[in-house]
Parts: structure tokens; sequence; C-alpha cells
């Protein structure tokens, strides 16, 4: 039995539904009195963990044995929340001896949890309620200019590489009050900018409409300036939706759409339910919504069965395509997944050698699209201070992260002239101050 805790840390790793968890769980254990502290000296560490890629468990484990390995002998509790959670719940129990573990849909238990924990009570919940956890978190009190708000959870599509639809349901939208409530809430606590989260965000709907109606919605709220989404998946890329691209001002020129591979076989052997030609076809429709729009995509290199040739159309895709930005991975099987006991499982130097092709593309690619912003003048919000004295950072429309000095407050929308380009980031000089 331990004392209850009067501090805490939370790690969270992964995608950006995660740091929205995380940040949500913070927040419930500040309500409780506790004070938010460094991991290495918080009396309760909340790990909140990713399932997605290779050795996931492994690296919870790890974590967990520095934890128990602080230099002062203390032992913190420790609670196992996210995806991992989910899917090892028991067994991390049995194997870690872990305090608490909770799943993705039953984080708003963490309190009750924890004191169960403290008064050496089993803290196990890894059900998946049809009731919403949402209705008992606590309000948004103070966030930074640009925050996330999970509109949609789980996922319906099963690619077969994929533990999202084990790990986190279903589909499921959140109700369209309680979404415009909280993304009023948030821009009170300060936001600008808010991002739209989802396993599959653009399956977001009610009886009134999908995602775009949401858009226009929150486009009415006073005070908040960009709206962006992610992560979305091809088929419910509606042309509502696309159309919002060019009709809402407030709705950034930046989409992030995973495709995955350019090849057709390898697609179906996916389950992705698009095609490339189809997959092509959605993005010539966006860009001639908002001509100026930044697209950035997923790929997986080494899917079972994927030869050379095939590979070799993946490359081609990027080639035609021209990312701004993209998140590239090497295939990992995942237990469960039909595909980790598919036949034809790529050896690691193949998989290694066709990453690093794909990725010098896609930097490439990355490097031209904001080499072409040197000399553009757009609206930058500043998000934080820089390394620098006088230095601030904050990103453009094209969700590009921009430096530049300037006596501007955190929060400030602020024109800016691009005059400088790396692979990463952009240097800008402050021309004026836009409307508040």
């Amino acid at each position: 039995m331990k004392s209850a805790p009067k501090t805490f840390a939370v790690k969270s790793f992964g995608c950006q539904m995660n740091v929205y968890d995380g940040e949500r769980m913070a927040e419930l254990m500040a309500e409780q009195g506790l004070a938010p502290a460094d991991a290495a000296e918080a009396d309760l560490v909340v790990l909140n963990t990713c399932h997605i890629r290779e050795k996931a468990t492994e690296k919870v484990y790890s974590d967990i044995g520095r934890l128990r390995k602080r230099e002062d002998g203390s032992q913190p509790m420790i609670a196992i929340a996210g995806c991992v959670a989910q899917a090892e719940g028991e067994e991390i129990v049995r194997r870690a001896k872990v305090d608490v573990v909770v799943g993705p849909q039953a984080y708003h238990n963490l309190p009750q949890l924890v004191a169960d924990a403290a008064a050496g009570k089993p803290a196990l919940d890894t059900d998946m309620p049809v009731a919403s956890k949402f209705g008992v978190l606590p309000a948004r009190r103070k966030v930074g200019p640009s925050a996330f708000l999970t509109v949609q959870e789980g996922c319906d599509k099963f690619c077969t590489y994929c533990v999202v639809p084990y790990t986190r349901g279903a589909e499921v939208s959140r109700p369209f009050a309680a979404i415009v409530d909280e993304a009023k809430a948030l821009v009170d606590a300060g936001a600008r900018e808010i991002t739209l989260l989802g396993q599959n965000v653009n399956a977001w709907a009610d009886e009134d409409g999908g995602l775009d109606h949401l858009i226009r919605a929150l486009d009415r709220i006073p005070g908040l300036a960009r709206i962006r989404y992610t992560t979305s998946h091809p088929n419910d890329m509606t042309q509502g939706l696309i159309d919002a691209h060019a009709d809402v001002e407030s709705l950034m020129p930046f989409l992030h759409l995973p495709v995955q591979s350019g090849n057709d076989r390898v697609l179906k052997a996916m389950n992705r339910s698009h095609s490339r030609s189809s997959y092509l076809r959605i993005l010539d429709r966006v860009r001639a919504a908002r001509p100026d729009i930044a697209l950035s995509g997923d790929f997986i290199v080494g899917f079972p069965g994927e030869t050379d040739t095939e590979f070799e159309e993946t490359l081609s895709l990027v080639d035609e395509v021209g990312y701004a930005q993209a998140f590239s991975f090497k295939y990992s099987p995942r237990p469960g997944t039909p595909a980790a006991t598919m036949p034809g499982q790529i050896e690691p130097h193949v998989m290694d050698e066709r990453l690093q092709r794909l990725q010098a593309a896609l930097n490439r690619d990355q490097a031209a699209f904001n080499a072409a912003s040197v000399g553009k003048t757009c609206a930058v919000l500043i998000e934080r201070a820089g390394r620098h004295p006088g230095q601030m950072l904050g990103k453009s429309p094209w969700l590009q992260s921009v430096h530049l000095d300037s006596d501007a407050a955190i929060g400030d929308l602020i024109a800016v002239e691009i005059v400088q380009a790396g692979p990463n980031s952009l240097g800008g000089v402050a021309r004026l101050r836009t409307a508040a």
C-alpha cells in the first residue's frame, strides 16, 4: 500500500489524441488537488502509452524500470494509461506490478483508481463504456494559443496492420453541442487555434451533417482565428468538407490525408478501401477548392508481400503529389492484427533501404515547399518564446514552424515576411500586427 500522492506527472507518447488525453488526465489530477511535478520527482507518474509501433510494450516496461531506479530511492505510484494499457492490461499488472492500469476510454476514472491503489485495492479499468467520458472531465481553464479538441474516437476501418479498432473501439462522434461548448471554453481559456482530433476525424457526423457542418459552426465562435483537423481517412473526404476549405476562412490550408502505399494490390491487402487513383482524384478536388493547400500523408514501407516494383509505385506517388510534410514508417507486426500472420514478411534490411529512399524523397519535397515560401507574407500565430533573447516561435497557415525576432506576445497573430527556409522551419521578419 502506498500513501496518497500529492504531486503528479503525465508523460504522453504517440499521436495528438494521446497528447489531448494526457492534458485531460493532468487536469483531472490537478482538480483533485495534486500539484504538477517533474517525472523524476512526482509521487504519481502516468505513462500515457501508444501501441501503434513495434516494441511499444517493451518500451513501457523499460520506462517502468527507470522510474523504479530513482537516485533518491523513492518509489512513485505508477499508472499505465492509453492503448498499451488497453491491449495488455492484466499482463502489465502481473508482470510489472504497477499500481494503476486504465484504458483510453476509461481515464475519466483515474482519480478513483489512484485512490483505490493508495488503499491497496485493485486499480484496473479497460472498459469501453457506451456513456461518454467527456461529460465527466473538468472544464478547460487555461490552454496555449493552439489547443487540441477530440471530436471523434475509434475506428471501423480495420486496416489489416492496425490495432486502433481493438484499443480505441468503434467509431463514435461526440455530440455537436458538447464540442461547441468545449471549443468556446478553449477560446475563453486562451486558444486562438483549435485542432479537431479523431482516429478518423472526418468520419464525425450528427443528424445535421458531417465535419464541414461542425467546422462552419466553430467558425462563428468569436476569437477563434484558426481551425485544423487530423487525422482523416480518404473514404470520409466528402465534397462538403472539401468545399469548406474554399469557403471557411479560418480553416487552415493544410490537409493530412494518409495513403500508406502507392500500389493498389498493397492497398487492398491493407484493407485501405481506396485506390491510388481514387486518392489522387480526392487531392485534385481539394486543390481545386484551395489551390494553396499544403498536403501531408502517412506511408508504410515493407508491408507483407510488397515487391520492389510495388514500392517504386509509392515513390512515384510521392513524386506526383509533392507533399509539404509526411510521416513514414517501416511496417511492424502488431499482435492480433491480420497482417501479422500474412505470408511474405519483409526482411528488416530491405525495409531499412526502402524507408531511406522514401524519406529522401519526402525530405526533398518538404524542403522545396519551404523554399517556395520565401518572399511570401503570411499570418503567423505566436506560440512560445524561442531559445534566443527576443526570438519568438509560431506557425504559418501551412503548419510550418516560423522563428522571428519580435516583441509580439504569445497568442498574437502577426503578419510575417518569410525570408529564410530550412528543411524543418522558416525564418521571418514581422511586418505588422493583424486584427485581434
